[in-house]
């Protein structure tokens, strides 16, 4: 059987979108890359098959543990603001929602771009954050604050991204966002229903509790699993496709690639 964060990554949205995003955006062949917040493993594997030679980290233990059934090895645990790996080693840092769950999030950044070559990139992705954005408020008003999600704060918008990565020494090459009004909307209401189905308050993890965080659970979870699985996510994935259509651009989650100065490690 396939392992149990790879299937529901195959009923996902945000993720699927993510990881869409990203292979359109960057490529990874013949670059060695640092996962920075690999967390259960599923969005990294879809991603890895598409090349490069890759290594996992993630402040959790008990993500790394998980994580290794479908990654395989180099895991390691990272710090709040310190990576174990030597400066300008790396030619890709992919830090994909990790930012939002760190105390010390400007000395990552400076971190990431100690690690990375000359012309070497990073891929940042967090949720985003901002006036007017109506589901956040109702995340609010349902008792669904960053500590749910293993949040340090709700998300960044474009602008605050641009000026921490730019404050590091990037440049900013690339900042658009993704997982529009309906996609956020549905993930907001099943993180909702699982949330209250198990009361949970708060996270133990800093990855969050918003589903399943095991085998075991999700086969707690089983009848409604298939529930969800057989007749909600087919028709929920048909309404999101009305995302095209709505007349505002801004998603729910931000992507910003950006470059540290140099020369393209690639072509040296």
């Amino acid at each position: 059987m396939e392992p149990w964060q790879l299937r529901l990554y195959r009923h996902s949205l945000m993720k699927k979108d993510k990881v869409r995003l990203v292979s359109r955006l960057v490529g990874f062949t013949n670059r060695r890359i640092f996962d920075l917040g690999c967390s259960n493993g599923a969005v990294s594997h879809f991603l890895k098959q598409q090349g490069g030679e890759w290594v996992h980290a993630d402040l959790e233990l008990d993500n790394l543990l998980t994580a290794r059934t479908v990654l395989g090895k180099n895991l390691f645990q990272m710090g709040e603001s310190h990576l174990p790996i030597g400066n300008e080693r790396i030619d890709l840092v992919m830090a994909m929602d990790i930012l939002e769950h760190l105390e010390r999030d400007r000395e990552m950044v400076e971190e990431i771009f100690r690690i990375l070559r000359p012309g070497g990139e990073v891929v940042v992705s967090t949720p985003i954050s901002g006036r007017f954005f109506l589901i956040n408020w109702l995340k609010r008003r349902a008792g669904m604050g960053p500590e749910i999600y293993g949040h340090v704060r709700e998300g960044y918008s474009l602008k605050e991204l641009r000026w921490m990565l730019e404050a590091a020494g990037f440049t900013v090459t690339r900042a658009t966002t993704y997982a529009k009004f309906f996609t956020e909307l549905f993930e907001f209401l099943l993180n909702v229903a699982f949330t209250r189905l198990n009361h949970v308050k708060r996270s133990r993890l800093r990855s969050g509790a918003i589903s399943p965080s095991s085998a075991t659970d999700l086969d707690n979870h089983g009848r409604l699993y298939r529930l969800y699985t057989g007749w909600i996510y087919p028709l929920v994935r048909m309404i999101t496709r009305l995302d095209a259509l709505l007349p505002f651009k801004t998603g729910y989650a931000t992507l910003v690639i950006a470059r540290k100065p140099g020369p393209d490690p690639g072509k040296a």
